[in-house]
């Protein structure tokens, strides 16, 4: 006859079996053939080879409406708890949709709230993986105190420890504000979709016909609104996306970021660089060739890469040190800030900010973009974000002008004046209160105006203009520029100024929090 303690063994075992088995294996069969991983597949493939240790397992939703009290899972549909990647640790949560859909309960966020609370106790990322229809309908407004338990969470999170968002099914309704809180957003094209109100609340509305994927896909969010850091092809790639980018990032806010042993020299000088910037200030090059050139390996992991193009962010290695890289691309709308490109860089600076990764500038930039659209669509609003992250940051800023740095612009792209530590150029470097075509129909407009030959004087005066200006030398002169290298020398010149400035010891005045122009 089985003791007690046999028959609490076999108790446990059951309900084991029950939590790993989900909502069964029909369920778990139907979300592979759409494609997508269960929730323990998921932390299996996220996570380093054994090293994760589940919580809460055996938990269970509490409502008793709609009969629900004797439709019980263990676990109710999230699987929450920490492991490692890349021997460091993590907290992470993944969402079953094989079990009531995913859908949110009370119980299933406050095991969330557990294992975000715990990250922030012991200074640990969070990841959570996103596969939910949504609130349970049946526990009414307890599932929406739940949604705003973890909203807080978020929030005083933020800043504390990296918080990284993994789409990999639907995201509706008031769950997309979770995602939208984190640091990143890592969506998985096909399977994955985040809106506020589905397609048809849209049709039933607006009368407006669109489907799941051009509403909220993952390439909608990563092109158009810029909601979706990165969209990977499928879930595997969009796990192996989120394990590189931690590889980047300190663990905490108090923590460096990790440095690993660097193989390209720091020394390494490239002639490439030499002639990569075209001698005609109004042809494009693609600023992706001059950052390969300069990085360690050639190495450059984009943030947002489909979103707002004429600027690049991203993460980059030199001499083994992880640094945030924020650089204008002359190759799209000639690398004008407009309000997409501010606040995509803005957000990015203060990223870094937030976790001590110093902040590399590439600044080839001939002013804001002009138009009614950008005006009226708050540029002057958008682009004082820009200005204002720059600003605001204390880690370690380097600035190097390849090419033309005109009017407001130069002042808002790490410039001296708002706080850069070190600012270099190259000797095409053109920094100016505007371009000289522009210029010289102010500054000469009279000698234009008794021209014989106009074309001939315009063009002879746009040469006088640069050479008296346009040129990096004289804010060399003032100390606005620290010094004008060679473009092959900025691989050395950026790694030994990052290596003198790995001590910088920078603080704000001190205020509960800055106003940023929201």
């Amino acid at each position: 006859m089985p003791t007690r303690r046999d028959r609490v063994l076999a108790r446990l075992a059951e309900l084991d079996a029950q939590a790993r088995d989900g909502g069964g294996a029909a369920r778990q069969r139907r979300q592979h053939e759409g494609g997508k991983l269960t929730a323990r597949e998921r932390i299996e493939a996220l996570l380093d080879s054994g090293s994760f240790q589940e919580l809460d397992r055996l938990v269970v939703h509490r409502c008793t409406d709609f009969d629900m009290a004797d439709k019980r899972v263990p676990g109710d549909g999230v699987v929450t708890g920490f492991g490692e990647i890349d021997g460091r640790t993590v907290y992470v949560f993944a969402q079953d949709f094989t079990v009531f859909g995913g859908s949110l309960s009370g119980a299933f966020a406050e095991k969330i709230c557990k294992v975000m609370d715990l990250a922030v106790k012991t200074g640990s990322p969070v990841i959570g993986l996103n596969d939910s229809g949504g609130a349970r309908i049946q526990e009414g407004v307890v599932s929406l105190a739940g949604y705003a338990d973890i909203f807080l969470r978020n929030v005083m999170a933020s800043g504390v420890v990296p918080q990284i968002s993994l789409i990999l099914g639907p995201c509706a309704g008031g769950a997309v504000y979770s995602p939208a809180i984190t640091d990143f957003v890592v969506m998985a094209q096909g399977t994955s979709f985040m809106f506020i109100t589905g397609p048809d609340v849209i049709k039933s509305v607006t009368h407006e016909t669109v489907t799941q994927e051009d509403l909220g896909g993952a390439l909608r969010h990563a092109s158009t609104s810029g909601v979706a850091h990165f969209a990977c092809d499928d879930e595997k790639q969009a796990i192996a996306t989120v394990r590189e980018l931690l590889a980047f990032l300190p663990s905490n806010n108090l923590d460096a970021p990790p440095r690993r042993n660097a193989t390209d020299p720091a020394d390494r000088r490239d002639p490439r660089l030499h002639d990569m910037v075209p001698d005609d200030p109004s042809k494009p090059y693609d600023m992706h060739d001059v950052l390969r050139a300069i990085v360690d390996d050639g190495d450059f992991f984009e943030v947002h890469a489909l979103y707002a193009r004429n600027m690049l962010c991203g993460f980059a290695r030199l001499d083994g040190r992880p640094v945030g890289i924020v650089a204008n691309q002359p190759a799209v709308l000639a690398g004008c800030l407009d309000i997409d490109a501010s606040v995509k860089a803005a957000r990015f600076v203060r990223f870094c900010d937030c976790f001590h990764v110093p902040i590399v500038t590439f600044v080839d930039v001939p002013g804001f973009l002009p138009g009614t659209a950008q005006e009226h669509g708050g540029i002057i609003r958008h682009g004082a974000k820009l200005l204002y992250a720059f600003a605001e940051a204390t880690v370690p800023k380097v600035t190097i002008i390849t090419r033309k740095a005109y009017g407001g612009a130069y002042d808002v792209m790490s410039s001296k004046h708002i706080g850069a530590d070190l600012n270099f150029a190259w000797p095409t470097a053109e920094i100016a209160v505007m371009g000289p075509d522009g210029a010289v129909n102010i500054v000469w407009r009279d000698e234009l105006k008794r021209a014989v030959d106009p074309t001939a004087t315009r063009a002879e005066l746009v040469e006088r203009y640069r050479e008296l200006f346009a040129n990096p030398f004289k804010a060399a002169e003032l100390g606005y520029i620290d010094e004008v290298i060679l473009p092959e020398d900025t691989r050395p010149r950026l790694c030994a100024a990052l290596k003198a400035l790995a001590g910088k010891r920078g603080s704000n005045p001190p205020k509960k929090h800055g106003n940023i122009p929201l």
